[in-house]
């Protein structure tokens, strides 16, 4: 998968390397790629690196998240923080398909898309949506498997505090409610394995709370894709 990834990314269009500025390259060459996205052990349930041959992180098995699976494909951390940041702040949305490729190329990553019924993105509540300007999670996932996406499926029902501005606690305080399904499909996911799908996790008090509304309504595995994972929550 690693060796796939590389060669994806230096056979395409030639510019420059966003980290090293090696010419040609594309967004991030491969060396970069080498350098910065080796594949390290982490939590099964929600990516948090762990030591090798841990299947769980002792928070996960004392207090079970809705998420069946959780797969990271980078730390945030230098470069791909700054790739993230231009991505999602600088209106550059030429960067879903580099890190679609990173996140699809990562272990497990790919049998999920295969395997799954539906690729939900983590929606944007209105506000922020017209802040930005388009949903990273969505320009994702139709990278990943746009012939699976159900994009107005999962709903943000109300507008909440940016989560990297509150301590762990505040986060999960402030997600509590923030997602449902559209009324009207409500039973869609009923049997159904989902992939949910989001540029950064950071104490997964979002993608929890995504998870537990699928699973209410019926959903039978949930897996969370996201591009970059914090080192600690």
């Amino acid at each position: 998968m690693f060796r796939a990834l590389l060669h994806r990314l230096t056979t395409l269009l030639p510019s420059q390397c966003a980290v090293c500025r090696a010419w040609p390259s594309q967004p991030v060459c491969g060396a970069c790629v080498a350098r910065f996205a080796q594949p390290v052990p982490r939590c099964r349930t929600c990516a948090l690196p762990v030591p090798e041959g841990v299947a769980q992180c002792g928070a996960c098995i004392l207090h079970p998240p809705a998420l069946d699976a959780c797969l990271a494909a980078v730390a945030y951390a230098y470069p791909w923080s700054m790739c993230i940041a231009q991505f999602k702040f600088n209106q550059q949305v030429g960067w879903a398909g580099t890190l679609a490729d990173l996140l699809r190329h990562s272990p497990w990553v790919e049998p999920a898309l295969e395997q799954c019924d539906s690729v939900l993105p983590m929606p944007l509540s209105a506000q922020r949506l017209r802040e930005r300007g388009f949903n990273q999670a969505l320009e994702l996932a139709r990278h990943l498997a746009p012939h699976k996406i159900q994009a107005q499926l999962l709903l943000r029902t109300r507008h909440t505090a940016p989560q990297p501005t509150l301590n762990r606690a505040e986060r999960l305080r402030n997600v509590q409610g923030a997602f449902a399904l559209e009324p009207l499909r409500a039973d869609a996911l009923r049997g159904q394995r989902v992939v949910l799908v989001d540029d950064v996790m950071t104490s997964g008090a979002s993608l929890f709370a995504a998870a537990a509304v699928l699973k209410q309504a019926g959903a039978v595995h949930v897996t969370g894709l996201v591009v970059a994972r914090t080192p600690v929550d």
